[in-house]
């Protein structure tokens, strides 16, 4: 895989036009999402954050709100990632090194596709699921998913994250059998050590 990354495509007649630029020469926007001129607003690829379409997305949605005099908001600890490969990898929430760079004291729970029964008979056996969470509150920081369908499968984790859920949390919601998304549950209850199928 070769990657040159992105950025965003502005030109220059925008700062002609007023509109303050940042130091990676994306649009600057406030918490509403309102560039430095009154009532023009800017959200995606042009702004902070992530370039995914969910992402932008989410700021369309809150940016009409807003606009509509209702609360707006995008959580921006918990937009999804997903690197459609094969096998597919997805992500939400922090890693391993973020947590390590902020002395956030966590645990593991990490359970392979190889163990799971719908893995097995569909042979999509690579990769696995990989649950992070606070040693202190059990509070779910960060999932990572590499293998078939984990695309799909992120978006549980992001729901349990949105509330706040702690693995055990995760561990103790009954999932279909047989389905990769029981790999997930595995996970988390592989951050006390009581993956069921290991």
């Amino acid at each position: 895989l070769v990657a040159v990354g992105q950025k965003p495509n502005i030109g220059v007649e925008i700062a002609k036009l007023g509109i303050k630029l940042d130091n990676d020469k994306r649009i600057k926007i406030n918490e509403k999402f309102e560039t430095s001129i009154k009532n023009i607003y800017a959200i995606g690829d042009v702004v902070r954050g992530p370039m995914l379409a969910h992402k932008a997305e989410e700021e369309g949605i809150a940016v009409a709100e807003l606009i509509a005099g209702k609360p707006g908001h995008v959580n921006y600890d918990i937009i999804p990632s997903v690197i459609y490969t094969s096998p597919e990898v997805a992500s939400v929430g922090m890693t391993e090194e973020q947590l390590k760079e902020n002395s956030i004291k966590y645990s593991v729970g990490k359970f392979p596709f190889l163990a799971n029964g719908r893995a097995k008979v569909n042979n999509t056996t690579e990769g696995f699921v990989k649950i992070l969470s606070s040693s202190e509150t059990d509070q779910i920081l960060g999932v990572h998913i590499i293998g078939d369908q984990a695309g799909n499968m992120i978006g549980e984790a992001s729901v349990a994250m949105e509330f706040e859920a702690t693995s055990e949390d995760l561990a103790r919601i009954c999932h279909a059998h047989p389905t990769l998304s029981e790999a997930i549950k595995e996970a988390a209850l592989s951050v006390d050590g009581r993956a069921l199928h290991m």
